[in-house]
């Protein structure tokens, strides 16, 4: 494909990320020549992607590749890719909890899910790691609505809401087995309730967890002990070698400031997340539910219900996450986890990428 050849595509912001999503068939079947379409098509590598859609950041250097699904217990197959900013990097290693509030919405308007009269629910396969989510959100007259009085934190004004559940995990919570380990001298709890996450008291690496992002990622010796961190916790979690893996992702925890149950900042890896992302905040609403884990100390827990309300950078969260262990089980398994997004299509059209084969300098 030449970057004379324009490619299908709709911009959306799905939660607190935007990406650009594509029919699967829209694209290379052959992962290689996708991938290598996909870092013209955001302008990759390059820090600013200035030739690309892509916004110069993680969260707005996403894609969506959406199919029907094959799958009985789905209507559609979303895998997600994180294209790396600046290297020649096209990532399937993780999900995307924010472009997953998306994927329902451009399912309807590509034709692929029927939209119901007054609301819609799609069932989404993740592909990059097989588990299911149901989308539920208003339509009206055969189009999605976008338009709505749902807030949610880090951005700006409101939109009609979509409602994401995550079915009973059937997975153990704790990759390593353990409420606690030891990495890098640095207690942690590695927890994966849909994205593989690794909760650090922010205490014990001198920071006190209420910095705002550009001071944290300025930090330098918090930057290597994290990389440090990222490695051991990623072999420890049976990821294997992550050096250039977005996963686990690492998350600071502190006390809360505005009521919430705890506060956070999320680095990916050593990158400082400006919010959090919906899956990451689902591992950390169940890991501070995980007796002896490291997140019991700065969390305030309610005393009663799932719903918890995750501080960040720009705000909040609230997610419903419950845990608890069946008959004979050691470790916990998530029962039920719920939150509330929204969407926005930014445009629907044609992008043209960068020519295949162009000089480009990062």
């Amino acid at each position: 494909m030449t970057g004379s050849a324009g490619v299908r595509c709709m911009l959306l912001r799905g939660g607190t990320s935007k990406g650009a999503y594509f029919l699967a068939g829209d694209l290379p079947v052959d992962a290689q020549e996708r991938d290598g379409l996909l870092l013209r098509v955001m302008g990759s590598p390059d820090p600013r992607q200035i030739d690309g859609l892509g916004g110069g950041h993680p969260l707005t250097s996403k894609v969506a590749v959406v199919s029907a699904s094959t799958d009985p217990a789905a209507d559609v197959d979303y895998l997600f890719l994180q294209v790396a900013l600046d290297k020649a990097e096209v990532s399937d290693r993780q999900n995307c909890g924010n472009l997953l509030a998306g994927v329902g919405p451009f399912a309807v308007e590509r034709g692929l899910v029927a939209p119901g009269e007054g609301v819609t629910s799609v069932r989404i396969r993740m592909v990059n790691s097989g588990d299911l989510a149901l989308a539920t959100f208003p339509t009206e007259g055969g189009r999605v609505v976008y338009e709505g009085d749902a807030e949610i934190s880090g951005v700006p004004g409101t939109a009609a809401p979509v409602v994401v559940e995550f079915p009973r995990g059937s997975a153990p919570l704790l990759p390593t087995g353990q409420a606690r380990d030891l990495v890098d001298g640095i207690p942690v709890t590695c927890v994966d309730n849909g994205m593989p996450t690794v909760l650090i008291a922010a205490s014990s690496l001198g920071v006190t967890g209420y910095e705002n992002p550009e001071d944290l990622e300025a930090d330098q010796t918090l930057a290597d002990r994290l990389r440090v961190i990222h490695l051991e916790a990623g072999r420890l979690m049976g990821l294997g070698d992550v050096e250039n893996a977005t996963v686990p992702k690492l998350t600071l925890l502190a006390p809360p400031r505005h009521g919430g149950a705890v506060t956070t900042r999320t680095f990916i890896p050593v990158r400082c997340h400006t919010s959090i992302g919906v899956l990451g905040a689902a591992s950390v609403a169940a890991g501070l539910r995980v007796e002896g884990g490291v997140g019991q100390v700065p969390a305030r827990l309610p005393g009663r219900g799932d719903r918890l309300r995750i501080e960040h950078p720009t705000g909040f969260l609230d997610i419903e996450a419950g845990v608890e262990f069946g008959p004979g089980d050691e470790t916990p398994v998530a029962r039920r986890t719920a939150v509330v997004r929204t969407a926005r299509k930014i445009f629907d059209g044609t992008v043209f990428p960068r020519p295949a084969g162009a000089a480009h300098q990062p």
